[in-house]
């Protein structure tokens, strides 16, 4: 039996500032807004590639989180510094290039020409839910 991870909720307090970042500024692919009257309000949006969506709105069947209490959803990208290229050109506020290292994380160097699976940047979108970008360009 295969089990995949279909949505991730995120918890947001202003819906079209939301959407926005996450379809003008990281690229996401808008899948649906829908309206549910005095209900309530769904956005879906889908990271290019992935199988796995990102939720978030009000209304009935969305729990009720703190909005920016989401740390530690990851990304998954082939070349960790085209996705810093690409992520600060459309202007989002994105770390430097990190290595996870035994001693813990340091800034990569230009030097640094492995980063598959040690290569990390990361950010947080407008209400502070962190994200994190990983390198995987090979798995075994």
């Amino acid at each position: 039996m295969n089990w995949t991870l279909e949505v991730v909720i995120l918890p947001v307090s202003d819906i079209d500032r939301a959407k926005e970042f996450y379809t003008e500024r990281l690229g996401f692919v808008l899948d649906h807004d829908s309206h549910f009257g005095d209900a309530g309000r769904v956005v879906q949006v889908t990271p290019p590639g992935s199988g796995c969506s990102v939720v978030f709105g009000s209304g009935p069947g969305l729990p009720e989180m703190e909005p920016g209490s989401i740390k530690g959803v990851q990304l998954v990208v082939n070349d960790i510094r085209a996705a810093h290229a690409e992520l600060t050109a459309r202007g989002v506020d994105v770390s430097p290039v990190q290595i996870a290292a035994p001693e813990g994380f340091r800034s990569a160097e230009e030097s640094d020409t492995e980063l598959n699976n040690v290569g990390f940047v990361s950010f947080a979108d407008p209400d502070g839910n962190e994200w994190a970008v990983q390198e995987i360009s090979g798995r075994p």
